[in-house]
């Protein structure tokens, strides 16, 4: 059996995973034997450190050793719902342990055996409980057990299981892709032991020498990857510019750019000149103009000959940008559409020939612009809006679509500049951190819902004068007993009560296209007084009427995402207001909320979001648009990030396409990482 049983076998060769357990595996991702071993638990629970039960915290989870010294019977408190209860001690202090429905966990604890128990601990100083803990029998070689992402179907056992197979048969197959002279110059194990360790660590120095090992590798493949795609964006540009004027775009504006604006602008022109497409992060505040960048390059390309195509993550954002494309490119012939994946067939077919014909000078649309189907005549320039959206792939794809076009890459969301740096190494970096004359400095508050009565008669004051808002909950229905607002349980709230009379709106992201559409046409149209909507409207949506940007259940969004939210309001002359509603008054909460209370600086929230959530909140779940990252932490592990940079560039500098045989498991890593992608780093 050992020899026939490979890394590369699939997940179903090894024993006890049958036809249908291998499909629970394929939603995790795993996929083979190395995806199984690769496939990282999320946290531990250290059997080998237990606490005596006098001196366990209540309300936290704790790690207890104890003897069962009694077991009630089964009490039925209603129909399919059974108790039971136990008694443990540790010959000091009792607990009491509850068990619910499982008379197979009741039966597994014995009368006389010692367990370590592991749960929240509950009760008073008097009296301790734990309700329906993890145990497992106490030996004298404790172990630290991992704990798995799971799905339904597969239990945290049954992965332990496999992956303890997939090591017992495969042992000596693990090769290590980092070259040993890295391994022995910055100090890290072998792969071997680090992925036995990882998932079984023999302690917590074990672990922790595991864990250093794969986040390095990680974050170097990463490196490399995003250095080889830069690299492979430097190839010569099949766009040629020979006009570079653009000063005629500035006399069709009622507005003057700012100087930040014109420094974005100057930036991108002069990657024109050069022969390599323009590869460019342009990162600007919320309401800082940066729409009106791409449309001043836009013109630069048609005034040459060549076509923009402009992507956004959603359809009010793409009908918004060529809302503005259209106004300002009004009486130049200038000729701009829009293709999103709501029109009918028949007109995306007229208008994907049109594209293809040259008929369209400006392209803007949603991620419909990356089908097969849409075919451009001289794409010179492609401009993907709130990057954080979209994959690396997803804008290598659209650029496929022409000759090495120019690249611009748009976003709000501000991000630490030693971060951003490391998170798009494949892109050159400006920033527009000016604001354009008139734009409103708007009041911001925070306050517990004691206060939310008070807050909704000011925004029916607001209403009452002709001016708009927004409300924003986390939730779209109400769930069960939770305490979290829903947009449609709100919004029926405010109809009967304190804003009765008022025309007041839903807006969230199980709606259709075109009921959103709909809303938000209605909204800006000034027929809707509020919108109560989830964070569909964090991005793009522009009505200078709207005034007011209230926020329930604040702490469960991070600063960087309140901050976006804030952006709606503020657009029009009126002074505008934000009230972020949280019942959260830990410390960390009144922090953060009071960091944006104290400034509208987006680059320094950044920062506060980044040291108080840490990257995960911070970027949400693939909202950073790079490959996944199984184990490394992008702020915890920043030491570890610059030293892998600087050795990638180290490596590519000797060897350009990670050819030399010491590193063909580096280009195995480098091409598995972006597999999502297009992949194609290696000719």
């Amino acid at each position: 059996m050992p020899g026939s049983v490979t890394l590369k076998s699939p997940i179903n060769a090894l024993k006890g995973v049958g036809t249908k357990r291998a499909e629970q595996f394929h939603k995790l991702g795993v996929d083979t034997v190395y995806s199984l071993l690769r496939y990282y638990p999320r946290r531990y629970i250290n059997y080998t450190e237990y606490l005596p039960i006098a001196q366990t915290v209540i309300g936290e989870n704790n790690v207890v050793r104890a003897r069962v010294y009694q077991k009630s019977p089964e009490s039925r408190i209603r129909k399919g719902l059974s108790l039971y209860k136990v008694f443990v001690t540790d010959d000091e202090t009792e607990m009491v342990i509850t068990i619910f429905n499982s008379k197979y966990m009741y039966e597994a604890l014995k009368l006389g055996q010692e367990y370590v128990f592991y749960g929240k601990v509950t009760g008073n100083l008097f009296k301790r409980e734990m309700n329906a803990p993890s145990f497992v029998p106490y030996t004298e070689q404790m172990k630290m057990m991992p704990i798995y992402s799971l799905t339904e179907g597969l239990s945290n056992k049954m992965i332990a299981s496999a992956v303890e197979t997939g090591f017992r048969l495969t042992d000596d197959a693990v090769f290590d892709p980092i070259p040993a002279d890295i391994t022995e110059n910055y100090g890290l194990c072998h792969l071997n032991f680090a992925l036995h360790n990882i998932h079984f660590p023999e302690n917590q120095n074990a672990l922790e020498t595991a864990r250093k090992r794969l986040v390095f590798e990680e974050l170097l493949t990463l490196q490399l990857g995003m250095l080889l795609l830069k690299k492979r964006n430097r190839e010569e540009s099949g766009v040629s510019i020979k006009e570079y004027d653009w000063s005629g775009f500035e006399a069709l504006l009622p507005f003057s750019l700012t100087g930040a604006q014109k420094r974005v602008i100057a930036d991108c022109v002069e990657d024109f000149h050069c022969t390599v497409p323009m590869n460019r992060l342009v990162q600007g505040d919320v309401g800082s103009g940066k729409t009106m960048v791409a449309a001043a390059l836009g013109y630069l390309m048609a005034k040459n000959g060549y076509q923009t195509a402009v992507m956004a993550p959603t359809e009010i954002l793409s009908e918004q940008h060529y809302r503005t494309f259209c106004r300002t490119f009004e009486n130049t012939g200038i000729r701009v559409c829009l293709l999103t994946g709501s029109l009918t067939k028949s007109v995306k077919e007229k208008e994907t020939a049109k594209i293809a014909a040259g008929e369209y000078d400006v392209i803007i649309g949603t991620h419909a612009l990356i089908q097969d189907s849409v075919q451009f005549d001289r794409l010179g320039l492609v401009v993907t809006d709130e990057q954080h959206r979209f994959g690396v792939a997803q804008r290598s794809k659209l650029a496929a679509k022409g000759e090495n076009p120019h690249l611009l890459v748009m976003s709000a969301t501000p991000i630490p500049r030693t971060l951003g740096l490391i998170i798009y190494g494949d892109l050159d970096i400006s920033v527009i951190d000016e604001l354009p004359a008139g734009r409103q400095k708007i009041d911001t508050m925070a306050i517990t819902g004691k206060k939310r009565e008070r807050a909704l008669h000011f925004i029916r004051g607001q209403l009452d004068r002709g001016l708009q808002g927004y409300i924003v909950c986390p939730l779209i229905a109400e769930e069960g007993e939770s305490e979290l607002k829903s947009v449609t349980g709100y919004a029926a709230a405010l109809e009967k009560g304190p804003l009765r009379g008022c025309r007041i709106e839903i807006l969230h992201g199980k709606m259709k296209a075109k009921e959103k559409d709909a809303v938000m046409e209605r909204f800006k149209q000034g027929k809707t007084q509020l919108l109560v909507s989830t964070t569909v409207i964090e991005v793009g949506v522009d009505v200078p009427n709207a005034v007011i940007m209230m926020i329930e259940n604040a702490e469960r969004y991070g600063l960087s995402q309140l901050h976006q939210l804030r952006g709606r309001v503020g657009r029009g002359s009126e002074k505008s207001y934000c009230i972020l509603i949280s019942d959260n008054t830990g410390e960390d909460n009144r922090k953060r909320l009071k960091t944006l209370c104290e400034t509208s600086d987006g680059f320094r929230i950044a920062e506060e979001d980044l040291k108080l959530r840490g990257p995960g909140d911070f970027f949400g779940a693939r909202q950073h648009g790079l490959p996944d990252l199984k184990i490394a932490d992008m702020a915890a592990d920043m030491e570890i990030l610059k030293q892998t940079q600087q050795l990638a560039k180290r490596i590519l500098e000797k060897d350009v396409g990670l050819r030399l045989p010491e590193n063909k498991g580096l280009r195995r890593l480098v091409s598995l990482l972006f597999a999502h992608g297009d992949g194609q780093f290696f000719h």
